[in-house]
């Protein structure tokens, strides 16, 4: 056996013996604890029909931070449901954009966690869809089985409701909680969270988060085929609207005119895609802007073991059938392309838009395109110098008219592996039967930095099992009913809450 692979099982075993050593200590407690356990978990298959509902119900009201629709019915009813699940003090937030939740479950445990909720989802287009995004039909996936469909289906509402379904069983069957809790949530994740800062840093919410040993976002981890992963931090992200106009260029039309004008007018659309085509290299992906890569800090030997340890494990053909693509960035093989995936920052073109999209053709030469596009960032890059990298580098090239418009961002986020929360979360997938997979960083983002970073800097990381797919898009989904034994289906994604606050517990 390798150096690595004894150093990765003994940290996998010691995360589980912290909780067996305690539960040999008492076994009485031991004894009352398993028994309240066991009435919890048969509780979750007696209520599987009224917590399936209470997900359709909360897809049905959707909040679209992007639309400005939905609030406050958003917030007021994430009031609802925390108040529904047992959280006795909750309250709205009012923040300088859509308001926050913040509530705790205080049930004089010796130890407390923070979850972090969004209830805000993203955009959608109902004619792309095969089922209406907002029904929340239950509906029969190839090779996942039955699933619900709609938005918010996995990004995050059928996470978080799982959660909140495990505090019904606990409350059902009047059995106390074994942690406190601490409930901080958002309406603004997906415009980049430019407001959560108000919530987090009111001083009855900072009093509370400095209580907790952790924070986890509810999330379904589990890949197609069964496999979880445990992230110890994850990227960062800018988000960012570059706008062309002929107005404030000097150049090109104020107001939309004749495409056949083009023969001696310039056009705010090619000078935008000019400028964007500046911002990576020839291959098409590698960022191009000067100093991008400045701050990037290389994989440690500790993260490098970890890779080393969980990528055999991971499946390519599982994966590429799940993103529907054929090909990783030039042809890279599999390793390549996800150490390359943990590593290395991003710019991405979310969007184009400019003149005329309807059906046929209308021939104008537009005054304004848009373009909007991410920035994903790795450690020690931060959110607003890589935006300034941005601008100056469109004004190095002669794009410094084009306008640059910040829709939100976020530094990265690090957790230390020895930390509690995620030795529990470790020890908590294998109660459940489940080998996880350290992972250095998740390719996403979300606001973590505000709880990692200063003044609270506490471990944050994502829970849960179970699987969806589609966030963001069409079709987005959350299965229900697993038809591969190895994925959590609903049940078993509310019991997996369940085992991690008892493990938390311990």
């Amino acid at each position: 056996m390798s150096h690595d692979e004894i150093e990765r099982r003994t940290f996998l075993k010691s995360a589980a013996a912290g909780a067996a050593a305690l539960t040999v200590a008492d076994p009485m407690a031991a004894a009352m604890t398993a028994a309240d356990k066991a009435a919890v978990v048969a509780q979750i298959a007696k209520q599987h029909g009224q917590t399936v509902k209470m997900l359709q119900d909360w897809i049905a009201l959707p909040s679209i931070a992007a639309e400005d629709k939905g609030f406050p019915e958003g917030a007021e009813y994430m009031a609802k449901l925390a108040r529904d699940a047992g959280f006795q003090r909750v309250e709205l937030v009012p923040t300088k954009g859509k308001p926050g939740v913040f509530a705790t479950l205080d049930v004089g445990a010796p130890t407390t966690l923070a979850v972090y909720f969004m209830y805000d989802v993203k955009q959608y287009d109902a004619a792309e869809w095969s089922s209406p995004p907002l029904e929340g039909r239950l509906v029969d996936k190839p090779g996942m089985g039955k699933v619900i469909m709609g938005r918010g289906a996995t990004n995050t509402k059928g996470p978080q409701m799982a959660l909140l379904s495990a505090l019904h069983a606990f409350k059902a069957t009047n059995t106390k909680v074994p942690v406190n809790l601490v409930l901080v949530c958002e309406g603004e994740e997906e415009i980049g969270s430019p407001n959560f800062k108000d919530i987090v840093f009111k001083p009855e919410v900072e009093a509370a988060l400095k209580k907790s040993l952790g924070i986890i976002i509810p999330l379904a981890v589990q890949a197609p085929n069964g496999t979880v992963e445990v992230n110890l931090g994850a990227k960062g992200v800018v988000e960012a609207e570059l706008v062309s106009t002929g107005a404030r260029w000097g150049r090109g039309p104020r107001a939309d005119i004749h495409s056949s004008l083009a023969a001696k007018v310039d056009s705010p659309a090619w000078h935008l895609v000019q400028a964007l085509n500046t911002l990576v290299k020839a291959d098409g992906h590698t960022p191009a802007v000067a100093g991008f890569f400045d701050k990037v800090r290389p994989l440690s030997p500790a993260q490098r073991r970890i890779l080393d340890a969980s990528i055999p494990k991971k499946n390519e053909a599982d994966t590429k059938r799940a993103l529907g693509v054929d090909r990783w960035i030039d042809d890279e093989p599999w390793e390549k392309a996800l150490l390359r995936l943990v590593s290395q920052p991003t710019i991405n073109i979310e969007g184009l838009v400019g003149g005329y999209t309807g059906p046929g053709g209308k021939t104008i030469l537009p005054h304004r395109a848009v373009a909007k596009i991410d920035m994903r960032l790795v450690p020690d890059m931060t959110a607003l110098g890589t935006l300034q990298l941005l601008k100056d580098h469109l004004a190095k090239h002669g794009f410094g008219d084009i306008e640059v418009n910040l829709s939100g961002g976020n530094d990265p986020t690090e957790t230390d592996p020895e930390s509690k929360l995620v030795k529990a979360m470790v020890t908590a997938y294998h109660n459940l039967g489940v080998e996880p997979l350290l992972w250095p960083r998740l390719a996403g983002s979300w606001p973590g930095v505000i709880f990692t970073g200063a003044p609270l800097r506490l471990p944050a990381g994502l829970f849960g099992l179970g699987h969806g797919g589609g966030a963001h898009a069409p079709d987005e989904f959350y299965i229900i009913e697993s038809s591969n034994p190895k994925v959590a289906g609903w049940d078993g994604a509310v019991k997996s809450y369940v085992e991690f606050l008892y493990t938390l517990a311990a």
